[in-house]
């Protein structure tokens, strides 16, 4: 099948814009998720049988450790289909408190020899009530953990205000927290493609809204989506406003805005127009990840992102420290038996 999917099925997908065939595979997943047939024909294939390799964190056991990241599924269509391609949870996401229409097209562009994807969404989403809905009407399967990102509503006239800001972050977390949907909530401060950019980022400015959040009673984990492009410095000044203020962990990290790490740079547009997923996020995030873990030890849990393309990739990436392991381009690039090996590999060292 992943012959299959490489030599023949990718090369046709690759001939169609990648905007296209995102929202179509979506729908498709999402449609196939609906029936249980669908689900364990997909699970022949690809989901993982192996020993146990679950793993509970923060009170939460995740059958795999492997995770979709956020910004695959915006309006969370795909929790009845994930589980069959080995996932043990996903982040749905970003959603945001009002609907957001994102970026004009292209949003997406493949740098096929870079392994990388330049993302531009501009955080389309159809807001957070349309999520609590769906969520509400759609069946859990048992075990697939489900973790939601919060963004700010992408806006150009509230680009510079900081306190609207804050009271959207607020209004998104107060409502789902309220609806009780979710297992776990992450923060997203560091979106590079949006009106409001990075804000928070600032760390005076995450010192503001974090403690607005913590106002709010959650008894669900709660984690920090961390930039991967700001000195160490900047990046430990955020990682003590978050120990500061009770987070349980972070994300590490979001994409690279810097075209300049691209093996192949001349492919990239000539203006920025959106980060870049994939290979060029790999060494910057394990290298923050590794030192996130031996500043704070075991006081934050790691999701470590960015980069993961093989079994090995994502040894690295518990290697240096992280806890899960998220991915997205992986899966687009060498297909969806990918998760599948991972957790073979993991089994293997798990239990050598």
């Amino acid at each position: 099948m992943d012959i299959l999917y490489r030599r023949v099925l990718k090369p046709i997908l690759f001939r169609f814009h990648p905007d296209g065939v995102h929202d179509a595979f979506v729908a498709a997943g999402e449609f196939a998720g609906r029936f249980a047939p669908a689900r364990k024909l997909f699970g022949f294939f690809y989901n993982y049988r192996g020993v146990d390799i679950s793993k509970t964190v923060d009170g939460i056991t995740y059958r795999t450790p492997v995770l979709l990241s956020a910004g695959f599924d915006a309006n969370g269509q795909l929790t009845r289909i994930l589980p069959s391609f080995s996932f043990g949870g996903e982040e749905i996401g970003s959603t945001t408190a009002h609907p957001c229409e994102g970026n004009p097209r292209p949003r997406l562009m493949r740098l096929v020899r870079n392994k990388s994807i330049v993302v531009y969404k501009g955080l389309r989403n159809l807001g957070v009530d349309a999520l609590i809905s769906r969520l509400k009407r759609t069946p859990r399967i048992s075990g697939f953990v489900i973790g939601i990102s919060i963004a700010r509503t992408n806006k150009q006239e509230a680009s510079a205000d900081v306190e609207a800001g804050i009271l959207d972050y607020v209004e998104s977390f107060k409502k789902l927290v309220a609806a009780d949907v979710g297992d776990y909530y992450t923060i997203n401060i560091s979106c590079p493609n949006s009106h409001t950019g990075e804000t928070f980022t600032d760390p005076a400015l995450l010192a503001l809204l974090l403690p607005r959040l913590l106002e709010i009673q959650c008894s669900k984990p709660t984690y920090l989506k961390m930039p991967i492009n700001i000195p160490w410095e900047q990046f430990a000044t955020l990682l003590d406003i978050a120990d500061k203020n009770k987070m349980h962990g972070v994300v590490i990290g979001n994409v690279n805005k810097n075209y300049g790490d691209l093996a192949h740079p001349e492919d990239a547009p000539k203006k920025f127009r959106g980060g870049l997923s994939g290979a060029p996020c790999f060494s910057l995030s394990n290298e923050l990840v590794r030192r996130t873990r031996a500043c704070y030890g075991k006081r934050f849990t790691i999701i470590g992102t960015g980069g993961i393309f093989t079994a090995d990739d994502a040894m690295v990436k518990f290697a240096v420290g992280a806890d899960l392991i998220q991915l997205v381009s992986g899966m687009i690039f060498e297909g969806p038996g990918l998760m599948k090996k991972i957790c073979e590999r993991y089994a293997k060292n798990l239990h050598a």
